[in-house]
């Protein structure tokens, strides 16, 4: 059970400070900032209709933040500092909740602050700040990147027999491609909005071989058994993520609405079965852990490693392998042949 001592790697969309600035308040004509410098009751407003860019964030086993190589925003390299949550209210809709990062230089100033929406921002839409928070942020972040089935996902136990993930307890005994039967040792749930970027990715029945739908969290990876190299990929274990996979037909985003989120948690990171086919378990990383409920670790069960060994279940596929209206079809018939 060992643990890899790089960092993890997330990328997330977000946008400049000054592209969100404040129309109407106490703070008039400023960008959003920093937990001290909001003011409650300001009313922000994006005033051009601009794309958020990549994040790319290297999250280190002390539990700090850096800019990652292949980023879009901020400079490679620098601290990253996770500010708060933020809590806003639109003219119209249901509320929206963004984190906020900071990049800090060499001497400890800011050197940019950036919005990580954990919904879509639209343009010329008023926002009312109506809470800002530090204490949840590291958890927000974690839900929001966590591997996750959704409520009614059938996982298969170790006699065979399925379980709705919902159901499922700690001490459950689930069969695992690679190491036979494991006892789960946490089920979370958590409910976030499903859209934009965390809208959830229906398989329909039947397109990788799965005995019923699957709805799975967007960067859910899913294994494929290659008999055949259909895609080019040179390997025969393969992950894929779900959102790589959307072809608008056979697997859709599902965007709108609410989605209950779940997590099943082994000792170690686990391929398991869902609706038939095979699936990653959730993967503790720095980025991750803090999902975990605050007495987990004085629960009985052993020890836990604070992140698992990645690498050890097949080959990540770029997206670029997959980018073609066929993928999914191919996929289907690399595990058949």
């Amino acid at each position: 059970m060992g643990q890899t001592l790089t960092a993890s790697h997330a990328s997330v969309q977000a946008f400049r400070a000054e592209q969100f600035r404040v129309e109407n308040g106490a703070n008039l004509g400023d960008p959003m900032g920093v937990l001290e410098d909001l003011v409650l009751d300001d009313i922000y407003m994006m005033a051009l209709a601009e794309a958020p860019q990549r994040l790319s964030i290297a999250a280190h086993h002390d539990g700090s933040f850096s800019i990652a190589e292949n980023t879009a925003l901020g400079s490679p390299g620098a601290a990253l500092h996770l500010d708060c949550l933020l809590t806003l209210m639109p003219d119209s809709g249901p509320n929206t909740e963004t984190l906020v990062m900071v990049e800090v230089d060499g001497d400890g100033m800011i050197a940019g602050v950036f919005l990580v929406p954990l919904a879509p921002l639209q343009p010329q839409m008023p926002y009312t700040l109506v809470k800002a928070e530090r204490e949840p942020a590291r958890r927000k972040l974690a839900e929001s990147a966590c591997v996750s089935f959704t409520r009614g996902t059938r996982i298969t136990l170790a006699t065979g027999a399925q379980r709705l993930i919902e159901d499922m307890r700690a001490g459950d005994r689930v069969l695992t491609r690679d190491d036979g039967i494991q006892e789960v040792r946490w089920v979370g749930q958590s409910t976030l909005r499903a859209v934009g970027d965390l809208a959830p990715i229906l398989i329909r029945k039947g397109a990788l071989n799965n005995a019923n739908d699957l709805i799975v969290s967007p960067s859910h990876r899913l294994m494929v058994y290659q008999r055949s190299d259909e895609i080019g990929a040179g390997a025969p274990e393969i992950l894929v993520r779900a959102r790589d996979l959307v072809n608008g037909d056979t697997v859709v985003v599902l965007d709108g609405g609410f989605a209950d989120y779940f997590q099943i948690l082994f000792d170690r990171h686990h391929i398991i079965y869902a609706e038939g086919i095979a699936a990653e378990s959730t993967f503790l990383d720095p980025v991750t852990r803090p999902v975990l409920p605050e007495d987990f670790w004085t629960r009985p069960g052993g020890p836990l490693p604070a992140s698992h060994k990645s690498g050890a279940h097949g080959l990540d596929v770029s997206r670029s392998l997959l980018d073609r209206p066929d993928a999914v079809g191919l996929l289907k018939r690399a595990s058949l042949r």
